[in-house]
């Protein structure tokens, strides 16, 4: 009887990378998402009548405002991030329809418009503050 030997990998932790395509999916679920929010979006302003209107706006009211969120918490580990970003974001929405019954003034459009907004400043800061922090760096300061 004969014992074969299997070489495993090293313990380095370097992985090969697999030839063809499927190797790293991230990219294309990222825009395949941000394509499905938007999709959201632009049914919710416009007022269609359509079945998904439902659907894909509920995915644009918790995909915008937890994107802004976890961009900003780049110190967490994955789960953590991902666990606080969707938590602040149904935590946002709650509190943008509150304000809205509060003074009367709810409809579903002016909810997406505020959080849409919400999101993009929040985005646009986080981009702000990171290119300042790069710009700070180059400079040696």
């Amino acid at each position: 009887m004969q014992t074969l030997r299997i070489k495993t990998a090293s313990t380095d932790g370097a992985q090969r990378a697999r030839p063809g395509p499927g190797r790293d999916l991230s990219p294309l679920l990222a825009g395949a998402a941000t394509a499905v929010a938007a999709a959201g979006a632009a049914l919710a302003l416009a007022g269609s009548g359509s079945p998904l209107r439902g659907p894909l706006t509920l995915f644009f009211l918790l995909a915008a405002p937890a994107a802004a969120i976890g961009a900003a918490l780049r110190g967490l580990d994955p789960f953590g991030r991902v666990l606080v970003s969707l938590a602040g974001a149904v935590a946002f929405d709650m509190l943008v329809a509150q304000g809205m019954l509060a003074v009367h003034r709810w409809s579903v459009s002016g909810g997406t418009a505020a959080v849409t907004v919400f999101s993009s400043l929040t985005l646009l800061m986080v981009t702000v503050r990171r290119s300042r922090g790069r710009t700070a760096r180059r400079q040696g300061l």
